[in-house]
């Protein structure tokens, strides 16, 4: 059943709860927050020491008396104190004054295919954040709304967002889900294999904050004609040291490519299950990629190469989602894409 809200009664802000990133959409306002979604508290008595862009930057760098967590994992709640507290404040960070006097009607984004236990863990969470009420959207209808894609009409659309924790693809027309999938590998994968990878490879073990950053600057999904470098620092295994070595762009596309498989396979079951008039305007229209994992170079290519379609990266990925709700916001028809 679809929750019909309107003038008066729809949200006053969006929430894209990433496992990497929460970003805040305020009605009249924009984007308001985008910050890293981790809690860095004391093990003693887990009294909240930072939150957000504060605790990142103690990852990997804490005394045993302080444990830093991301309280969200492939897409769903794994702490759910951490996330109440997190979201709470990241909700008063981005309205002021008016939390405790004006307790916001909030719509937040979920993976397709959630179960009725994971929406139920989000709605009560957001609502002991302070929410009033709280609505639910999944993410490829937003993300698909964000990137511009004209959704209300009987002409097929295809999304593949590819956040932290998962990925999800749809096949939307008419405002709604036609085929979904939703895997539970994402950007976090991508950067366990490079983790992995270096400790074959190199023998010596590197962080996860390490592993994003080599990710960003010469991860690839394709090979390249000019190969990057990048010179890196790990903890030898052997030695028990720290060592200096050397990875390339070369490197990254064998330690990349299996968990860029596992991200490309589930788009080839949708479209195997897609009704034949969909499919034929997916051929036309292509795939569109949203999310932060479609920034990783040339993951569109292999999956043009893979699937045979023209595929194409949103203009601001990372925001999709956010941007979607935020325009969803002042929808008419909005009641017919809640979950």
């Amino acid at each position: 059943m679809f929750k019909a809200i309107r003038g008066l009664f729809s949200p006053d802000m969006a929430i894209d709860l990433g496992t990497a990133n929460t970003l805040i959409f305020v009605r009249n306002k924009g984007i308001v927050l985008n910050e890293p979604s981790v809690v860095a508290m004391k093990v003693k008595d887990n009294t909240i020491m930072a939150l957000g862009a504060k605790a990142r930057t103690m990852l990997g760098r804490t005394p045993e008396a302080i444990n830093v967590v991301r309280p969200m994992k492939d897409g769903q709640i794994a702490d759910f104190r951490a996330t109440t507290v997190m979201l709470r404040h990241f909700i008063e960070k981005s309205i002021g004054g008016n939390f405790f006097t004006r307790s916001p009607r909030v719509l937040i984004c979920m993976p397709c295919q959630s179960t009725e236990v994971e929406k139920k863990a989000i709605t009560d969470t957001v609502s002991g954040a302070g929410a009033r009420e709280v609505f639910l959207i999944e993410e490829p209808l937003a993300a698909a709304v964000g990137a511009d894609l004209n959704i209300q009409e009987p002409h097929g659309t295809m999304v593949v967002d590819i956040g932290g924790g998962t990925s999800d693809i749809a096949i939307m027309a008419l405002s709604g889900v036609v085929v979904s999938e939703s895997v539970r590998i994402g950007g976090d994968e991508l950067n366990n294999s490079v983790v992995q990878y270096v400790r074959q490879k190199e023998g010596c073990v590197i962080g996860e904050t390490t592993a994003e950053q080599i990710k960003i600057k010469i991860g690839t999904a394709m090979a390249v004609n000019d190969v990057e470098e990048l010179t890196v620092v790990g903890h030898d295994l052997a030695l028990g040291v720290p060592r200096t070595f050397t990875l390339t762009s070369d490197n990254m596309v064998d330690a990349l490519s299996t968990a860029t498989a596992k991200i490309i396979e589930p788009v080839k079951s949708a479209l195997q299950r897609c009704p034949p008039e969909l499919a034929s305007d997916i051929a036309n229209s292509g795939i569109m990629l949203t999310g932060g994992g479609a920034l990783l170079n040339g993951l569109d290519e292999l999956m043009k190469l893979e699937t045979g379609l023209p595929v194409m990266v949103a203009q601001d990925p990372l925001g999709c989602v956010v941007k979607g709700c935020g325009k969803i916001l002042d929808m008419d028809y909005m009641e017919h894409l809640l979950m």
